[in-house]
This record gives structure tokens, C-alpha cells and sequence, in this order.
């Protein structure tokens, strides 16, 4: 068994598949209507195969939308959706340059020889950012 994909309700899904696609270097997969219970959706995909599901239908509302990690930590549920980049610092400085805001400027990670840092995307959800390179044991 493997992870397939990520879903994330979105309020605006053109903009937020423009931000995502722009910002974490994913490409649209297809894209969807359910006419009947009037839901849009478009499957966006990175070159290594992860893949983020963006929603929306009319009528929803925000949920989740924390300050920090800690936080998101006091609602059951996803509170965040986590990736791996080459360098936390370099990830970070252009998410925020891109329109994400700062939710945990990089640093070490509880995890040994991890950096981490937090975003969250224009919408307020939670993006993790860690940099296994340096972790002995992974990659090169």
C-alpha cells in the first residue's frame, strides 16, 4: 500500500492551483466537475509522482486555519500536508516570496538530522517543509 494523494478544500481553486502548481513545482494532472452537487476539483502532480487534489463547491467555509503548527495540533484531524525539499531555507524564502506567510522560520527538526520550517499557502492551510539531505542513511 502507498499514499496516492493529499485533498485539500479550497475556497478559490483557480487561484490556489495557480499558487500550488507555481510554488511547489506541480503540474495539472486533469481537472474535474461533479455538476450535480456542484463540486470542482483538479489533481495537481510533482515530477516524482506526489499528488495534491484541490476541491471546491460553493458554499464552503474555512475551517482549520492556524497560527502555527502547535496550534493545529489542538484540532483533530489533518492539520498539515508536509514535503521534501533540497534546502528548507531556499524552499521557504521563495514560498513567502511567492504569497505563503510565515509560520515557523526554518530550523532543526525533533526528527535527527532534519530541517524544518512551516508556510501556510494564501488560503491559511499549513505546509511543512523538511530537508532530509543532511540525515545520514537518506539521500545523497
Amino acid at each position: 500500500m502507498r499514499l496516492d494523494h493529499v485533498g485539500l478544500n479550497v475556497a478559490d481553486l483557480d487561484a490556489m492551483t495557480a499558487w500550488y502548481c507555481s510554488s511547489l513545482e506541480l503540474a495539472v494532472e486533469f481537472e474535474f466537475a461533479l455538476d450535480h452537487v456542484d463540486l470542482r476539483g483538479a489533481m495537481l502532480c510533482s515530477a516524482d509522482g506526489h499528488r495534491v487534489e484541490l476541491l471546491t463547491r460553493a458554499g464552503n467555509t474555512a475551517g482549520l486555519q492556524a497560527a502555527s503548527p502547535v496550534e493545529a495540533a489542538l484540532t483533530r484531524g489533518f492539520g498539515h500536508v508536509a514535503v521534501d525539499v533540497p534546502d528548507v531555507d531556499a524552499a521557504y524564502d521563495a514560498l513567502v516570496a511567492a504569497g505563503a506567510a510565515d509560520r515557523m522560520s526554518p530550523r532543526p527538526s525533533p526528527e535527527p538530522g532534519v530541517r524544518m520550517a512551516y508556510v501556510a499557502d494564501p488560503e491559511g492551510n499549513l505546509i511543512e517543509l523538511l530537508d532530509r539531505t543532511t540525515r545520514q542513511g537518506e539521500k545523497s
